[in-house]
């Protein structure tokens, strides 16, 4: 969400924002909210006068009684009369302004609920750096890790690699839970552990502590963390509850932080947390009915930054280039793709995917994702921190270490043998109990 004092100053600027992201349709919003802003301001400034007159006049009328009471002592009656009558008419003139200040209360109050959220909805401004498009066939390429490799025999689709390993069984999670989740099994499932496992050890050893979030969060925290446009087509509410299951632990892990006051000393917080996520997937591509591309269900290691605003984003590129590092020690080949504006969630000032190479289709695809949000989460959650030169909000960032089984696609393709069998990379092979090879199963 975009500071209300940088949206009135700089209109303009934000109506060119909104332009770069083709929500062309949001430009008659911010003319709204610097109205409603205007009359907020306005309902305001005549409550904080009424109270100043308020107190003034009490204070008349305590004057008043009490030069009646020395009147009435001294045997004046006519005085005492008189400056009794004058304090009720001030009395009066009290109530009647008490009446206006509890109407401006309650139009205040409905001037900023409304003006939230207006504010909720127009899209953070974006860095410069970001390339304008209207979607993410516009995204551009930046830079290629490793060597794309294509072996001579033909790599099968995922979903019978693992089939061959023994590794998954979908029939079973359909008659369980549906389309959209599946079992795996033996040596394909401790592969997943493993990769998990490794992301949090190597994670930890880039100086990231360790956290495992509550996998639901309130409401509360949801409009926080994300859009409305976005909670619509992720989240899984749970019926009859003020609760939703998480769609990554960036959500719990930037809720934690909820009303505090960081200490700036210290900044940052570097945490990477395990977590399960559940995900609609409502207007996605469509839920795959062989494979585990795209699931309702997955499990996650991730990287959240609590920084400086001028560290942010020194800390955005230190944080893609660690997946980079993860998925190469895999012996996975990687690229990584700038997100254009059109391809932005509106809270987001600057993202990347890193997508892994598929020797099967012999293209790239994505298996993680890096963001900075500037200030927009800590301004909805009110997380802040106080420097040298007062208090201000920290900014936040995100990164997919490892998704999967969309990371383990990765290494499968990436690594199967002619034979179906699949190499397992060094890396992981401590996590496998030594085992460097899952054998085709008879």
């Amino acid at each position: 969400m975009i500071d209300i004092k940088f949206l009135r100053e700089n209109p303009e600027v934000v109506k060119e924002n909104i332009k770069k992201k083709f929500q062309d349709e949001k430009l008659p919003l911010v003319d709204e909210v610097i109205e409603l802003d205007s009359e907020t301001r306005k309902a305001k400034q005549e409550g904080d006068e009424l109270r100043s007159k308020r107190n003034s006049i009490s204070k008349e009328i305590g004057g008043l009684m009490g030069r009646a009471k020395k009147a009435e002592a001294a045997g004046d009656t006519a005085e005492a009369e008189k400056l009794r009558a004058e304090a009720e008419s001030k009395k009066a003139e009290v109530e009647a302004g008490a009446k206006r200040l509890e109407e401006l209360e309650k139009m205040e109050v409905e001037l900023e609920e409304k003006k939230t959220k207006i504010m909720m909805v127009i899209p953070n401004i974006v860095d410069p750096s970001v390339p304008v498009g209207k979607d993410d066939s516009e995204n551009v390429e930046n830079e290629k890790f490793g060597d794309p490799f294509v072996p001579e025999f033909e790599v099968p689709y995922h979903a019978d690699i693992l089939e061959k390993i023994g590794g998954l069984d979908k029939d079973a999670s359909g008659r369980t839970s549906g389309n959209g989740f599946y079992y795996l099994i033996g040596d394909a499932a401790r592969l997943h552990s493993a990769m998990l496992s490794f992301a949090r050890d190597f994670m930890i050893d880039k100086g990231f502590t360790y956290c495992i979030p509550p996998f639901m969060i309130r409401s509360d925290v949801v409009k926080g963390v994300m859009s409305f446009k976005e909670m619509e087509a992720m989240m899984y509410k749970i019926e009859g509850e003020d609760l939703y299951l998480i769609g990554t632990s960036e959500h719990s892990m930037i809720g934690r932080f909820k009303g505090q006051m960081v200490e700036e000393s210290k900044l940052p917080l570097c945490l990477t947390s395990y977590s399960p996520c559940f995900r609609k997937e409502v207007g996605s591509h469509g839920i795959e009915e062989r494979g585990v591309y795209r699931v309702h269900q997955f499990e996650k290691q991730e990287m959240v930054v609590l920084c400086k605003p001028e560290e942010s984003m020194d800390w955005y590129n230190k944080m893609w280039s660690y997946t980079v590092e993860f998925f190469r020690k895999l012996d996975v080949p990687v690229r990584t793709l700038e997100c254009c504006t059109g391809d932005l969630a509106d809270l987001k000032v600057k993202s990347c995917d890193v997508e892994a190479w598929s020797p099967r289709q012999k293209k790239y695809f994505e298996v993680g994702s890096c963001s900075t949000l500037g200030d927009a989460q800590a301004r909805r959650l009110g997380i802040r921190t106080k420097g040298e030169n007062g208090t201000y909000l920290v900014h936040t960032l995100n990164n997919t270490v490892l998704a999967t089984p969309r990371g383990l696609i990765a290494v499968l393709e990436n690594n199967v043998n002619e034979d179906g069998s699949v190499r397992i990379p060094e890396a992981l092979r401590p996590y496998m109990g030594g085992k460097s090879v899952i054998e085709v199963k008879k």
